[in-house]
């Protein structure tokens, strides 16, 4: 039990779907001129993403770490069996994790140890301090959870425009997340004196604030679709959009603590769906293997 605590406290589930995600994108988006097969056996691009991997579920940790009191009300079931671990023990595990990243790191270079050392300490006072507070700490988070990709692309120097439009649609998704997180938590928040956008501002402006934000989300499809080539990926921006569209009108309705995480699993599975999307750019990497085994 003490097991699956861990593994709940670290987002286990989420660690399978950041790697796939961090590989996808690098074969298809951050260095599409290398073969898909040498990205795949780039030990360098293994060791960031391993890396990347231990520093986020250190993450995961130091947050669980502070924000237990206010999950005893948000997430009781969640917050019971994460505390099967003691506080110690997710210290030691959080320490031994960053240890561990950064020594791995250095393997890379300097400059990757300093890198992730900066994205442990963001992570670490964003838990600490920034998440309290309304807009900075939805931005933060928001950030937080695109940098290990700006990780690999420093790692490729393959600064295309194209990157820049999928990690902006990419940011939006998280950020509106963050945001319905935010509407989804307010009893906890408001107990244990968060100040995030709902409880300082009001539900109805943070609604406002999110329908602003899902309306942007057309800006970088249209780009991505308009001026490069996403191969059959177009398909998932379509239906995302679409997607948004019913998400605002749920929105707006919503008022109860399970409707709003409805909204947030929604939003979850969006982001999930397109991290599988991204092999719609070249489907023939999957579909008979000539551009994997390609010399």
């Amino acid at each position: 039990m003490k097991v699956l605590s861990l593994f709940s406290v670290v987002r286990g589930y989420n660690i399978p779907i950041i790697v796939i995600a961090q590989y996808l994108s690098s074969i298809f988006i951050l260095a599409p001129e290398k073969r898909a097969l040498d990205v795949i056996l780039d030990w360098r691009l293994f060791i960031i993403v391993f890396v990347s991997t231990l520093t986020i579920a250190s993450g995961y940790i130091i947050n669980n770490f502070y924000d237990s009191e206010k999950d005893l009300i948000n997430r009781p079931n969640k917050s019971m069996l994460d505390r099967l671990v003691s506080q110690k023990t997710k210290l030691n595990v959080y320490f031994g994790l960053n240890f561990l990243a950064t020594a791995l790191a250095f393997i890379i270079s300097w400059r990757a140890a300093l890198f992730f050392s900066a994205y442990i300490f963001l992570i670490w006072f964003y838990s600490h301090k920034l998440k309290k507070y309304p807009i900075i700490g939805n931005l933060t988070a928001s950030l937080l959870a695109v940098l290990p990709f700006f990780g690999i692309l420093l790692y490729f120097k393959n600064f295309y425009h194209v990157i820049f439009a999928h990690a902006t649609f990419l940011f939006l998704l998280i950020l509106i997340r963050e945001m319905i997180k935010d509407l989804e938590n307010i009893k906890g928040d408001v107990a244990n004196d968060y100040q995030t956008i709902p409880v300082r501002f009001g539900e109805k402006t943070s609604k406002q604030i999110i329908t602003f934000l899902t309306v942007s989300t057309v800006l970088p499809v249209y780009i991505l679709i308009d001026r490069y080539d996403v191969g059959y990926m177009d398909i998932y921006f379509y239906i995302s959009l679409i997607v948004l569209i019913f998400f605002l009108l749920k929105l707006w309705k919503s008022k109860t603590h399970s409707e709003y995480i409805q909204l947030h699993n929604s939003l979850k599975l969006l982001i999930v769906a397109g991290v599988f999307s991204i092999v719609l750019i070249d489907p023939s990497v999957l579909v008979n293997g000539r551009a994997l085994l390609k010399i």
